[in-house]
């Protein structure tokens, strides 16, 4: 049946929660293209048929077969879309530097995409803010304390915080840490806010 395949790759999406992104999906936007371009030589050679021989029986079936290029193609786009909005909202919560289970999940191309999509908000946060410019992607929502309890999940190594001091980041660990300082690498899953 026509679209079936498109459809199954909105379905696929579906089911993932907010936040997950699915392996993409090579051999199903494959078949998908395959059966568009399959439709559409078989509607060329009816629209060259019906317009030689005059044959207006042929019509109705061109325009079906239309109406599921249709399909496949706003199907194919918004299963594109849809996952490079996860990536753009991955950036937001991990940062620049994404986990390996989920990069594996991305397409050559989505990664190529979000790493121009890195350095276009890296450049923004670089032109506002001053010299130093504004990050942007700390303080997802507004801070009840600037400094945190913390403690470290693996080994991270030296950590230097503005006035100068160096702490050494150690499993198992705790520090009291400015929270904007250590956002990154709680998202990052190196650091764990401990809640008193």
């Amino acid at each position: 049946m026509f679209c079936e395949k498109a459809v199954e790759l909105i379905r696929e999406l579906h089911r993932m929660t907010d936040g997950q992104l699915p392996a993409f999906n090579e051999d199903g936007v494959r078949q998908v293209l395959q059966e568009m371009e399959a439709l559409y030589e078989q509607n060329q050679a009816d629209v060259n048929e019906a317009k030689s021989v005059g044959r207006a029986d042929l019509i109705p079936s061109i325009k079906l077969r239309h109406c599921c290029l249709l399909r496949n193609q706003r199907c194919v786009v918004a299963y594109l879309y849809d996952r490079l909005l996860r990536i753009r909202a991955l950036r937001w919560e991990y940062g620049s530097v994404l986990p390996a289970n989920i990069r594996f999940h991305m397409s050559a191309e989505e990664v190529q995409w979000f790493g121009q999509y890195k350095k276009s908000l890296a450049s923004f946060m670089r032109s506002i803010g001053g010299e130093e410019g504004l990050d942007i992607t700390q303080d997802m929502k507004p801070p009840k304390s600037l400094y945190i309890q913390v403690r470290c999940l693996k080994d991270h190594g030296e950590f230097e915080i503005d006035d100068g001091t160096v702490i050494l980041l150690k499993k198992n660990s705790q520090h009291f840490l400015p929270r904007w300082k250590c956002e990154q690498l709680i998202r990052q899953g190196v650091l764990e806010h401990v809640m008193s």
